[in-house]
C-alpha cells in the first residue's frame, strides 16, 4: 500500500511540474507544420486542403498568359502612281488587325483590267514597302480573289481577313473581284479616300502637257510671222513635243524620252 502512495506521488509530480503539458505543446507544434507543409505542396507537390485561410491568397498568384495569335489582314493594289489616298487606305487597314500583308498587283494582271501602268513592279514594291504600316509584301498579286489565292492568303500566309475600299472593284465582266472573301466571311471594309485617284493624277499630267504644246504652238506661229525660223527649226522644235498620250505610253512601256525643258 505504501509503494502504491509513492509511485502515485511520483507521478502527480511528473503532472504538476508540466512534464506533459509540454509534450502536448510540441506536438501541436509539430502537427501544425504537417498541416501546413501539407497544404503548401511541400511533399512532393501532393497538397491538401488543410488551410482555408490561405485560400482567398491564391488567386493573387500571377498565371501564366497564353500568347495570342497575330490577327493578320491582307490588302492589295496596284499603287500606281502612290498617293495619300493609297497611305490612307493601308492606315485603315492595319487599324483592322496587327499585321498588315499587302499584295501589290503584277504588270499584266493590271494592263488586262485597267491598261498599263505608269511604275513597274520594282518600283511599285519599293514604294509600298516603305510605308511603316506595311509588315509584308506579296508581289505579283492577282487582281481577282480567286479560290486557289485565296487559300494561299489562308494556308500559306495566314491571313484572317481580306481588306478593301468601299469603292467597287469590277472585273472586266462586271463581276466583283472580292466576291469569294465576302461570302465566306473573310472580307472587311475600309473607307476610300475621296478627292485623289492615279486616274486624277494622269489627268493632270495630261492637262499640264497640253498647256506646254498650246504656248510651245503659240510661239511657233508667232516666230513664223517674225520670220525669226526657218521651217526646219519648227519642224524640230515641234518634234519635241509628243502627244501626251503617247509619252504615257512609251513612259509605261520602258523607253526613254528626253523632255524638251
Amino acid at each position: 500500500m505504501a509503494i502504491g502512495l509513492l509511485a502515485f506521488e511520483s507521478h502527480q509530480g511528473l503532472w504538476n511540474s508540466g512534464y506533459y503539458s509540454q509534450l502536448f505543446g510540441i506536438g501541436g507544434v509539430l502537427i501544425t507544420l504537417t498541416i501546413l507543409m501539407l497544404s503548401t505542396g511541400y511533399f512532393g507537390g501532393i497538397g491538401a486542403p488543410f488551410a482555408p485561410y490561405f485560400w482567398p491568397y491564391l488567386g493573387q498568384v500571377p498565371k501564366k498568359r497564353e500568347r495570342k495569335r497575330p490577327v493578320r489582314v491582307y490588302m492589295d493594289g496596284c499603287f500606281d502612281l502612290m498617293h495619300y489616298g493609297h497611305a490612307n487606305a493601308l492606315r485603315q487597314a492595319k487599324l483592322l488587325g496587327d499585321q498588315l500583308v499587302v499584295g501589290v498587283v503584277s504588270d499584266e494582271e493590271i494592263v488586262a483590267n485597267k491598261g498599263p501602268p505608269v511604275l513597274s513592279m520594282e518600283e511599285r514594291l519599293t514604294l509600298v514597302s516603305g510605308l511603316k504600316w506595311v509588315d509584308e509584301v506579296v508581289p505579283n498579286a492577282p487582281y481577282e480573289i480567286t479560290e486557289e489565292f485565296m487559300n494561299t492568303l489562308f494556308n500559306k500566309y495566314s491571313i484572317d481577313y481580306i481588306i478593301h475600299g468601299d469603292d467597287p472593284c469590277l472585273l472586266p465582266d462586271g463581276t466583283d473581284a472580292y466576291a469569294l472573301a465576302k461570302k465566306v466571311g473573310r472580307y472587311k471594309q475600309i473607307k476610300r479616300t475621296e478627292g485623289v485617284s492615279s486616274t486624277d493624277i494622269v489627268g493632270r499630267i495630261l492637262l499640264t502637257f497640253r498647256q506646254k504644246d498650246a504656248d510651245t504652238d503659240l510661239s511657233v506661229v508667232v516666230a513664223e510671222k517674225s520670220g525669226e525660223k526657218s521651217n526646219d527649226e519648227v519642224k524640230s522644235q515641234l518634234s519635241h513635243f509628243l502627244p501626251t498620250s503617247r509619252r504615257i505610253m512609251q513612259f509605261s512601256n520602258g523607253q526613254v524620252l528626253v523632255l524638251s525643258m
